[in-house]
């Protein structure tokens, strides 16, 4: 048995309450997927590649990686059902100061950036349906505030409120689909030309992806809360397959609605295609209710990442990695308060400084260099213990892995040629945590010696 085999088994169990099971998974796959990223990225789709085949062809591609990277995080999630997930997997399978990392990103730039985008989102549409004059940061401050307390609550508390506003991003998107296709008359469909042959396509077309694996993104944080879980082993995988498998759904149904009622060009010259197409379908009240449902589809996506990011820092604190309160956990609704808020507030300080759009150009390169990391751990766990997670197996593995991890290698090597100064900012950010876990570690070690 490995080292790091020895010290997963020496783990103690979770001091965190196990309520969860697979409606909830499912709707934390499909909360953390589902932002406002498919109401508003296709149009940057559309600006990159310009016939309607290669705007879908993007979307069907992206889910595609999606819906491997499920599969992955699947025979992951059964193979290692731990509190924090991704992390565990990276500090199984490779070295703490792996799992370090990926936490302190996900602190300072991934989760927290992220939020704090979606967080000004919800507030400026809050307050265009509203009719208010109000800072936008101060509406996301208090929605976030309010998040917050609810997840304070306890998990059983939080998923509710998450699942529920999951229900509604649903019925939402699903609406637009069936809407816009059936009031939406006049088609602006053209196959011809199907493929752009002018140089440079395929970067374009990688450029397509950037956005659209964006939207995609998120799946994995489910597996964040593993510890909570009634039967994480069973119903994770479960959860990850059906959640990424309805998004994928949802997301080519709403962008084959785009393409057909505003065309190609109508889809890259609008930054708001939802609305657009609802307004074409609904005239004046379409509009409003896709405000309506941005705003909430942006309120559940905070509600998701409220109550499934935290678990990584309480898990580095567990392992001696962060301050020691942030694994600290109510007496009463056994959750890590401390870790809860500390996300909630650097999140808004983000949010009030304006930062989060420098923060999100950095998050794609950070985010895909983990998710191929991640994968390549079950090159490792399947060597260990071949037999293993035998109800969860990725199919195809392991050429399918290797697919995937490349791709997302591939995503970061373009995300750093189109965009090499913010992808550069991003890794170096992350750099900066090695001297940080080093500290970390010598106190750690000073405090044993002391002890």
């Amino acid at each position: 048995m490995t080292a790091h085999a020895e010290s997963s088994a020496a783990r103690p169990e979770s001091r965190l309450a196990r309520k969860l099971g697979l409606f909830d998974a499912t709707m934390l796959v499909m909360g953390g997927i589902v932002g406002s990223g498919i109401f508003i990225n296709s149009s940057v789709v559309a600006r990159e590649v310009h016939t309607p085949a290669l705007i879908l062809a993007a979307w069907i591609t992206g889910g595609a990686i999606a819906l491997l990277g499920g599969f992955i995080y699947a025979e992951l999630a059964a193979r290692l059902p731990e509190v924090g997930g991704q992390y565990a997997y990276l500090r199984e399978a490779y070295h703490p100061a792996v799992a370090f990392l990926y936490g302190w990103g996900l602190l300072l730039v991934t989760q927290t950036g992220g939020m704090a985008a979606v967080s000004i989102v919800f507030a400026k549409y809050t307050l265009e349906l509203g009719g208010v004059h109000a800072p936008d940061s101060l509406v996301a401050v208090l929605a976030l505030t309010a998040l917050t307390l609810v997840n304070c609550l306890g998990v059983r508390m939080g998923s509710t409120v998450q699942s529920t506003l999951m229900i509604i991003k649903i019925a939402a998107i699903t609406a637009l689909i069936v809407l816009g296709w059936a009031l939406v008359r006049q088609s602006h469909l053209s196959w011809a030309p199907v493929f752009d042959h002018a140089p440079g396509a395929l970067s374009a077309f990688g450029g397509a992806l950037i956005p659209v694996l964006f939207s995609y993104g998120g799946w994995q944080t489910s597996c964040f809360i593993a510890g909570e879980m009634r039967n994480p082993a069973r119903d994770l995988p479960r959860g990850l397959l059906i959640g990424v498998t309805g998004v994928i759904v949802l997301y080519v149904g709403t962008a084959f609605v785009y393409t057909r009622a505003l065309g190609a060009a109508g889809l890259a010259a609008t930054s708001t295609p939802a609305s657009a197409v609802m307004r074409l379908a609904l005239g004046r009240a379409g509009s409003e209710f896709m405000a309506a449902a941005i705003a909430v589809s942006a309120l559940g996506f905070l509600s998701q990442s409220i109550l499934t990011a935290p678990r990584v820092y309480f898990a580095m604190a567990e392992d001696g990695l962060f301050f020691k309160p942030v694994a600290r956990v109510s007496a009463r609704t056994r959750v890590p308060v401390v870790a809860i808020v500390l996300q909630s507030v650097w999140t808004m300080a983000i949010a009030v400084t304006g930062t989060y759009d420098q923060i999100l150009n950095y998050v794609v390169s950070v985010d895909f260099i983990f998710f191929g990391m991640t994968a390549t751990t079950l090159f490792v766990f399947r060597r260990r213990d071949p037999g293993g997670a035998s109800h969860a197996r990725v199919p195809g593995h392991p050429y399918t892995t290797a697919a995937f991890a490349l791709a997302c290698f591939l995503v970061v090597a373009n995300t750093i040629y189109r965009y090499p100064q913010n992808s550069l900012i991003g890794i170096a950010i992350l750099c900066a945590g090695v001297p940080v876990y080093l500290l970390w570690r010598r106190g750690r070690g000073r405090s044993v010696v002391e002890g």
